[in-house]
């Protein structure tokens, strides 16, 4: 059964509440109160009012002041008030409307009138609050569906990933330090002005999801070479190289079919109105091409130099050398973190841009809490 409205009467005549009381009963839940105070008080008090008939002309706070301080109020902002008064002339209307009362209705009333009035702004009120619900109701659909459709893409990333290091079983939590090492050096380096427009959000944690997939591509490549326990020879180590161009492949291929399946996401160039799943992988595309390119231009697979290799590429390939260098590898011991700090240092303008280095270099003690935090679990042998 639908619930009854409530309309609240504002008049300081108990005769007039008295007759707009008898008519609208059938109709509504009817409360009263004669004055402005009492009204202030009154709505914030169930039941609440879906409509306010208010006089204007009445001892201490006046209609007008009432229904200013309604509109100030966000509890009261929207319900609608009908001014009921004796002042008729088009002045008093036209002030009461700009005020933002929904109509005027001069006393003496006419019932039939004031009835279908009241109605009529009460059905509109109805309404426009099952709009209000309806779009909470589908906001907050959009934002469960988003949640898990996040939640998808995550687990299906962690479950490729997890593939990709059940091939490779040096590397430990790499994918996790990597991802944290790029995260924070990105958020120092955004103070920097020269940097900071490209590494805002949402633009910095793009760059922080793709991460994981740098090393994609060696999925790819044998296991002869994969898991060679030793350094690799001139034809194995060329074979190796070629993973960054195979993971920048497949994560294109993986693009382009869902373009094929979303025709419309074709043309939405525009990283803000693509799906953000979309958005992510274009950045990991990137990174995948590009970790290996080093700043003076000797790095593979395109031999980039300086500010052509793109930023997040930039990124990984700092974070993907210190960790290579500071965990043990069967090839090679660890290095210490000084020493690692010390390689990077060097690397500046070389290997690494050097506003990558500087950078790093006022959060090196981050990396290294990074490092212990995540280190891999220690084997016996070692």
């Amino acid at each position: 059964m639908r619930k009854k409205p409530t309309v609240l009467i504002v008049d300081d005549e108990p005769s007039n509440i008295s007759v707009f009381s008898k008519l609208l009963n059938p109709h509504c839940r009817v409360r009263a109160c004669k004055s402005g105070e009492q009204a202030l008080l009154a709505v914030h008090s169930p039941p609440h009012p879906d409509l306010i008939l208010l006089d204007v002309m009445m001892p201490g706070m006046d209609g007008y002041a009432v229904l200013a301080q309604l509109r100030e109020d966000p509890q009261t902002h929207s319900t609608p008030v009908i001014f009921v008064t004796a002042l008729s002339d088009d002045l008093d209307e036209e002030k009461g409307l700009l005020l933002g009362a929904v109509d005027y209705i001069v006393k003496p009333v006419k019932p039939t009138i004031m009835l279908a009035r009241v109605q009529t702004h009460l059905e509109i009120k109805a309404a426009r609050d099952h709009l209000a619900r309806q779009k909470h109701w589908l906001e907050a659909e959009v934002a469960r569906r988003t949640r898990e459709n996040l939640l998808i893409q995550d687990v299906s990333l962690s479950v490729v990933l997890e593939l990709a290091e059940t091939r490779d079983t040096e590397t430990g939590n790499h994918i996790l330090r990597t991802q944290a090492y790029v995260e924070c050096l990105g958020e120092r380096l955004r103070q920097n002005l020269a940097f900071a427009s490209a590494l805002a959000e949402p633009a910095l944690m793009r760059i922080v999801k793709a991460a994981p997939l740098h090393d994609i591509g060696k999925i790819g490549i044998p296991d002869r070479v994969l898991l060679k326990p030793g350094k690799l020879d001139p034809d194995e180590w060329a074979i190796m190289q070629t993973h960054s161009r195979l993971g920048a492949e497949t994560i294109r291929r993986a693009i382009d079919k869902s373009l094929l399946h979303n025709p419309l996401l074709a043309f939405a160039p525009d990283a803000e109105i693509k799906p953000e799943s979309l958005a992510i992988l274009e950045v990991a595309e990137t990174i995948a091409a590009s970790h290996h390119e080093k700043w003076d231009g000797t790095g593979y697979p395109d031999g980039l130099a300086g500010a052509a290799i793109p930023l997040p590429a930039r990124l990984m390939a700092l974070a993907d050398v210190y960790d290579a260098l500071t965990m043990r590898r069967v090839y090679k011991a660890p290095w210490t973190t000084d020493a690692t700090e010390q390689y990077i240092r060097e690397q500046a303008g070389a290997h690494f841009d050097p506003a990558l280095v500087a950078a790093f270099l006022a959060i090196r003690d981050a990396f290294a809490h990074i490092k212990c935090q995540l280190a891999d679990p220690v084997s016996p042998e070692h």
